[in-house]
């Protein structure tokens, strides 16, 4: 049997989505060093490029490259606890964001903002600063704030219905689940509840 026979399907699923994004990467500029978001924030100095996910963490590192400052690339976990989305950073990143890092938040699509809300709750409770978000796609409209705008190489926005809402369900029209994924089926957390002082 040879070894691609033997992996499981979330392992070639996983190897399949990231040979994509990296594809998108190349043919959008952001894998080279041309890049068009390092460009954007090339004025400001960045200690340290900050994101999630698989799909970000590879135009993050593109972006840290490209970018005059040469900045860290790390990463943060995110996921459900006790029912709240979240996200934190491993322990080895934590002990190198100090007071005044500059940080650039990185991330591939923004949908509503609630992790980049976050990130920027996450880096400002570390006694960082987000001196600026950048995005290959986002897909709303909604504004964080006058603080943090955000920077991105698509916008067009994307309304998202609950399913009494939804004109397509209304009309009887299956959804497509070939890239839904299910909360039944997803994997664990991996952030954890802070454990509280006894």
């Amino acid at each position: 049997m040879s070894a691609a026979a033997r992996k499981d399907p979330a392992t070639v699923e996983n190897e399949v989505r990231e040979k994509i994004h990296l594809e998108i990467l190349k043919r959008t500029g952001a894998y080279h060093a041309n890049d068009v978001i390092a460009k954007h924030f090339a004025q400001w100095p960045v200690d340290m490029v900050l994101s999630t996910g698989p799909a970000a963490l590879i135009l993050s590192h593109c972006v840290a490259r490209a970018h005059p400052s040469r900045p860290t690339v790390i990463y943060g976990t995110k996921g459900l606890s006790g029912g709240k989305r979240r996200v934190s950073l491993p322990v080895e990143f934590q002990r190198l964001v100090r007071s005044g890092t500059k940080i650039l938040l990185v991330e591939d699509l923004v949908s509503t903002g609630s992790t980049l809300n976050l990130l920027i709750n996450l880096v400002e409770q570390l006694g960082a600063q987000v001196v600026g978000i950048g995005c290959l796609w986002r897909r709303t409209s909604v504004q964080l704030d006058d603080n943090h705008p955000v920077f991105s190489l698509v916008s067009r926005d994307f309304p998202t219905y609950d399913p009494e809402e939804c004109p397509l369900c209304k009309k009887g029209v299956p959804l497509n689940e070939e890239f839904v994924r299910r909360r039944h089926a997803r994997r664990p957390s991996s952030v954890h509840e802070p454990k509280a002082a006894l």
